[in-house]
């Protein structure tokens, strides 16, 4: 029989195929580098990309901010204008309406009696003053009561002054100052 020795062909693949599969394995290895290394760049570059949009959005953000912060002013001086503009068309409007309370103080009041002060405050008016005597202030009371203009007069004070006569007194009272306009109005 022929000596035929197959034993180094049996080495020779062997040694084939085990250099074979470091090659595929070298190969797979650079493959998964340049891939690892292909989707970190990629990566990067969508994180890049992503806060390059994120920065756009803030700083349109902060514009918007700046705008609803204007805005916000702009109705803050709105109502302070239509506050303003209130209270000059209330003040317009009560214009008559003190020159008659004047004239109607001047109508209800007594012979004998002199004011020193009126104040207003609100509708309440406090009336301090001198009279020749107590009927007087009676008097002055009762009409300010009939007044169209006026209601619920209140003594407050009532004090001898015998410096300004024997039966002097110094008074101070309250009434409510109304308005018979708007009084008809809520009646009818």
């Amino acid at each position: 029989m022929a000596n035929i020795n197959l034993l180094p062909w049996r080495e020779w693949e062997r040694e084939r195929k085990k250099n074979e599969f470091f090659a595929r394995l070298g190969l797979v290895f650079v493959l998964g580098a340049v891939m690892i290394f292909a989707g970190g760049w990629f990566l990067d570059g969508a994180t890049d990309d992503q806060h390059t949009r994120n920065g756009f959005m803030r700083d349109k953000i902060a514009v918007l901010d700046g705008q609803i912060a204007e805005i916000s002013e702009l109705s803050e001086k709105r109502e302070q204008l239509l506050a303003r503009m209130r209270v000059i068309q209330e003040l317009q409007g009560n214009r008559p309406v003190i020159v008659r309370v004047f004239d109607e103080l001047v109508r209800t009041l007594a012979k004998g009696v002199f004011y020193n002060s009126v104040v207003m405050s609100s509708k309440t008016l406090t009336l301090s003053g001198t009279s020749e005597s107590n009927n007087r202030i009676s008097t002055l009371m009762r009409g300010l009561d009939e007044s169209g203009w006026f209601s619920g007069p209140n003594l407050k004070g009532l004090r001898e002054n015998p410096q300004a006569g024997a039966q002097a007194s110094d008074f101070q009272l309250t009434v409510r100052q109304t308005n018979p306009q708007t009084a008809q109005t809520e009646e009818g």
